[in-house]
């Protein structure tokens, strides 16, 4: 009761120093800078987003999003879809953070415990108690609950095991809360250009014939997530836009449907609409796609080149959302593909970085490094031969629409049935084609090569062929692709209950396989059962034997590649024969000469990734200090010039095989763990940063290269490690966000701050 009467009496004082506080112009600021690192998305702790005026209105939820044993679907709770005003909020289990008519408001005693209880800024570890674990439980306390949880909680006040609120910054947030937490946020709307450009996608999505109708519909299930922009300098300016299913049409603001999913019937009377993204962006959910004039066009061209028909256009019931090769089979499949294939990178990314911001339903079925290349269409049965894509399509349904626990093995059994149905159809037929060459891969545009960074529960795509050689590569054509998105992004719902989950997870794992599979018809007949089992070591060669189909180990390749080390040679050549293709070439990795750095840098800045060299592709047995590193770090590099130079180092974490869902950390190989070092912010996610001038670069790769105990890597961190106490933390933290900014403008928005570690 004392510190709540602290609070009051610091409040009227800051009320009576204060004029009237604006929430757009001083709190948004604020919250941008200090909150939103953590409270966005659906992983923000207590479920509350700070990042806009309607997450702050929502307020908190005790009900967090991830709870991946729950027998029953929850209520969905996305925000600026599933209610529309307060009221409807508290209907759904929310309660208010900023006013509360008995007490002072939770927001601002969470405020003041922060400043009751500071964390020291000199850079020094977290006091013992604090749980930075994802999987904490937060408590969530509502107004009449906060006094117990301070006494239980002393360091529990936001901002949460960081360094806290400037005084001006939390004097700002104070004096608005205590002046009755006035929102006067305006939402910005699209000039006359931008507005132009609407009009006509808006004019193409909401045709009246079955064919326009049919095409919006697959095209509105393919880029509902992203965040779309008009033009390049719009894009830079943070001007996005969203598509959504709205039931008003152009002569009003777009009303959106609720379904739980984008591919479940929103009735009869909807309109597809372009709505303006209006919260701060932020990086694990800013996934961006390009809507410009030249797209427009691109679209006209793939599907309106040659005529096709639609005599009935198909429903939205189970089946038709299991099995969009059924739905959509009136479409050409030549044109649905090279769309995906156009801006490969942003479909690899709905599915890999997004949709939901905690990943491990895709990550933990996947390698932590990787290649991803496609299948030319050219060289594709499923686009060139109409007889064969009759017979597969009933194969290639999607389970998860069922989501009864019941029904969980008999579901599973039935879909993984007709995976392998298909592999062998797919395989058999294959095989009577010619010996697969350079030419059976894709090289139309830079999306033709990705690489792919797992960070545990996250990961990462880029354009272009990033690190070593790795030891899988994926070769996905239309079918992987396409089921591949459906599976994770179109169907997957993250409110769903544990038998959705597990089915999505499962076949996840036959898509990987399906990838890897394709890839091997590459490599040489002899060597491919062996490069198989290095891929499925022990626990792995059960899963291979009673789930996947068998490899086929006779039909010729046409690479002429040598039986030992195929993958790596494979790689190698790919990197000569593609380098007009590779977005990223990458010498600090995979370096084959005497200068281990990019082309064109100062001499300091060359020195200093000829230094980061050394440590980069080594195993962990020969360089210990990975055991110790995060999954995510990042490195800034100050030259004397007063510029700087980031870089992620990656530990890539080695699997016997990647094939359960459980047990992970008893398949860990940490001897051949590796690092990766590139100079660009590769995770939405950092675990940790380092700062190092140049002038002492040699002696933090020297005490790198010694490291080789825990109080060893402790002093490496004291010296140049940014704790969440150090006093520059903010400005080292959203330094990578401008970093971004930089190299990729409209990329830029706020990192996460949820899995930066306590090292």
């Amino acid at each position: 009761m004392r510190s709540l009467m602290m609070i009051f009496g610091l409040g009227w004082c800051l009320l009576a120093q204060a004029g009237q506080v604006s929430f757009s112009r001083d709190v948004q600021p604020v919250l941008a800078e200090k909150c939103v690192a953590c409270h966005a998305c659906y992983d923000a702790p207590c479920q509350l987003n700070l990042g806009s005026a309607e997450g702050l209105e929502r307020g908190a939820h005790k009900l967090p999003v991830y709870q991946g044993s729950r027998r029953h679907a929850q209520q969905p709770t996305r925000l600026f879809v599933d209610a529309n005003n307060e009221d409807e909020w508290r209907g759904l289990g929310f309660f208010d953070v900023l006013q509360d008519p008995q007490q002072q408001s939770v927001l601002l005693q969470m405020l003041s415990l922060a400043r009751r209880h500071p964390l020291p800024a000199d850079n020094s570890k977290l006091p013992t108690g604090l749980d930075l674990s994802l999987n904490r439980s937060d408590s969530c306390p509502t107004p009449a609950e906060f006094n117990t949880y301070a006494d239980k909680h002393p360091h529990g006040g936001m901002p949460y095991a960081v360094t806290g609120l400037s005084d001006s910054e939390y004097d700002t947030l104070a004096n608005w809360l205590i002046q009755g937490a006035a929102m006067d946020a305006t939402s910005w709307q699209p000039t006359a250009a931008e507005q132009a450009q609407i009009d006509q996608w808006e004019t193409l999505m909401n045709g009246t014939s079955n064919e326009q109708r049919l095409l919006a519909r697959w095209l509105y299930e393919h880029l509902f997530l992203a965040h779309v922009y008009l033009d390049e300098e719009s894009g830079k300016q943070g001007r996005f836009f969203q598509w959504v299913r709205s039931h008003s049409d152009s002569s009003a603001a777009p009303r959106e449907v609720t379904s739980r999913r984008p591919n479940q019937d929103a009735g009869t009377h909807f309109q597809y609409r372009l709505r303006p993204v209006q919260d701060v962006l932020v990086h694990k959910t800013h996934i961006t796609y390009p809507l410009t004039q030249a797209k427009l066009e691109r679209v006209r061209e793939l599907f309106w080149a040659r005529p096709w028909q639609v005599d009935a256009l198909p429903g939205y019931g189970r089946r038709a959302r299991s099995n969009p090769f059924e739905t959509f089979a009136a479409i050409p499949a030549a044109a649905r593909y090279q769309f995906m294939l156009d801006d490969a990178e942003y479909f690899v990314r709905t599915f890999i970085r997004g949709p939901v911001c905690r990943g491990q339903i895709a990550t933990d079925v996947i390698r932590d490094n990787f290649w991803t290349l496609f299948q030319d269409p050219a060289h594709d049965l499923y686009i060139t031969d109409a007889a064969y894509r009759e017979q597969v399509d009933p194969l290639l349904a999607l389970p998860g629409a069922n989501t009864r626990e019941e029904k969980l093995l008999s579901s599973w059994r039935r879909y993984s049935k007709s995976r392998n149905a298909y592999e062998k159809i797919r395989s058999k037929a294959y095989a009577r084609l010619p010996a697969p060459g350079w030419d059976e891969l894709w090289q139309g545009n830079d999306n033709a090569l990705l690489s792919i960074f797992r960070h545990h529960d996250s990961a990462s795509v880029r354009k272009g062929l990033v690190g070593e050689v790795p030891q899988t590569l994926w070769l996905m054509d239309y079918p992987l692709l396409e089921r591949t998105y459906y599976q994770l992004v179109v169907n997957f719902d993250v409110f769903d209950n544990l038998s959705h989950q597990l089915q999505t997870r499962l076949y996840f794992d036959l898509i990987r396989n399906g990838s890897e599979v394709n890839f091997l018809r590459l490599m040489p007949p002899k060597s491919r059962q062996s490069i198989l089992d290095s891929w499925y070591q022990y626990s792995g060669k059960v899963k291979k034997w009673l789930v996947y189909t068998k490899i086929d180990t006779h039909t010729p390749s046409a690479l002429a590649l040598p039986a030992e080390r195929s993958v790596q040679e494979f790689g190698r050549q790919l990197a000569t024969r593609f380098a007009d293709l590779d977005a990223r070439p990458d010498p600090i990795n995979r370096c084959n000469s005497a200068f281990c750095h990019r082309p064109g840098l100062t001499d300091e800045q060359a020195a200093s990734e000829q230094l980061l060299s050394r440590l980069a592709s080594r195993p962990a047995a020969g360089l210990p200090v990975i055991n110790f590193l995060p999954e995510a770090s990042l490195l800034r590099v100050e030259f004397s010039d007063g510029s700087r130079e980031i870089y992620s180092l990656l530990r890539n974490r080695a699997h016997s095989n990647v094939a359960f869902l459980m047990g992970e950390s008893l398949r860990y190989q940490p001897g051949l763990d590796t690092l990766t070092i590139y100079p660009e912010v590769l995770s939405s996610y950092p675990n940790f940063m380092f700062s190092v001038a140049a002038g002492e670069l040699d002696d933090f790769v020297w005490a790198m290269q010694k490291i080789s105990t825990r109080e060893d890597f402790d002093v490496l961190v004291d010296r140049w490690g940014i704790r969440r106490t150090h006093p520059q933390l903010w400005e080292h933290f959203h330094d990578l966000s401008r970093h971004i900014g930089e190299s990729q403008p409209l990329e830029r928005a706020l990192l996460d701050m949820n899995r930066y570690e306590d090292l």
